[in-house]
């Protein structure tokens, strides 16, 4: 597979180097760009050329939190190949089940531990690279961790 092209939204910069750090650790050639709130990866999605093959996206960040940024991201017909993993702390059943009917194509639960944030990109990307090459199969929406 060629390299994947992922953005990270996320206010944490400590998440977002854990992050970083258990995707260096898997076997999948990737290039991440970051961004610490939804404004800044809005303005990134509408100003660049090349768009990513998915976004990670924090749902609790200032100045335009996850949700408005999946609403707004789905809103857009050029945004639609987008793959969009809802990558956060909390876990409300309500809550996923609305992200999903927004157009999220899966939710990771942030992880404890390094080894479990490791397993579940690990699978995340598996997940992406399948949804790629299968176009309009539905996967897993909510993924766990599992090891690798």
């Amino acid at each position: 597979m060629e390299q994947l092209n992922l953005y990270l939204a996320d206010d944490d910069a400590d998440d977002r180097e854990f992050f970083i750090e258990a995707l260096e650790e898997i076997p999948v050639r990737t290039q991440v760009s970051e961004f610490s709130n939804g404004v800044d990866l809005m303005d990134a999605l509408f100003s660049k050329e090349s768009l990513p093959d998915a976004v990670f996206l924090d749902l609790h960040m200032p100045l335009m939190d996850g949700f408005e940024c999946l609403t707004d991201i789905r809103s857009f017909p050029q945004f639609a190949k987008i793959k969009i993993i809802v990558y956060s702390t909390s876990y409300h059943e309500r809550e996923v089940n609305q992200l999903k009917d927004d157009g999220a194509d899966h939710y990771l639960q942030k992880p404890n531990s390094f080894q479990e944030l490791r397993s579940l990109l690990f699978q995340s990307i598996r997940i992406l690279e399948h949804e790629q090459n299968t176009p309009n199969t539905p996967g897993q929406f909510i993924l766990l961790a599992q090891p690798l």
